[in-house]
């Protein structure tokens, strides 16, 4: 399924993920990730695992990318809807100067979308 044919409720979680990766605002953090999601990445064959306490932590006390003056550039590359409760949603966006690709598992609970389990890898450096 082409992404600009899903769901307007699942159009809305990306595009306030990828404003919360930019602008890191924490209310719209906690509109975006469910409080049991989990972050992943093998990154350079040691496994990071993140749960939402600690990822929310670590972007409530770092400068964001917009305080830092990266420009945005972010986009679907892959979206894939399971079920009415299950998705699958690949995208692309820039921060901190790399390229970074995201896994996102989502979910559809207690009436709306969530982010439940993003695994993530940069790709490599903004150009």
């Amino acid at each position: 399924m082409n992404f600009s044919e899903a769901d307007p409720a699942i159009q809305r979680l990306i595009a306030d993920y990828f404003e919360v990766i930019h602008a890191q605002d924490m209310d719209l953090f906690d509109r975006v990730f469910h409080k049991n999601c989990v972050l992943y990445s093998a990154q350079g064959g040691s496994l990071s695992i993140r749960p939402y306490a600690v990822y929310r932590e670590a972007v409530a006390n770092r400068q964001s990318p917009a305080e830092l003056g990266n420009a945005r550039a972010d986009e679907v590359l892959m979206f894939d809807q399971v079920s009415p409760t299950l998705a699958l949603v690949k995208v692309q966006l820039q921060m901190f100067g790399g390229v970074m690709q995201d896994y996102l598992n989502i979910v559809f609970l207690d009436g709306q979308w969530w982010v439940m389990a993003k695994m993530w890898e940069r790709m490599g450096d903004v150009a």
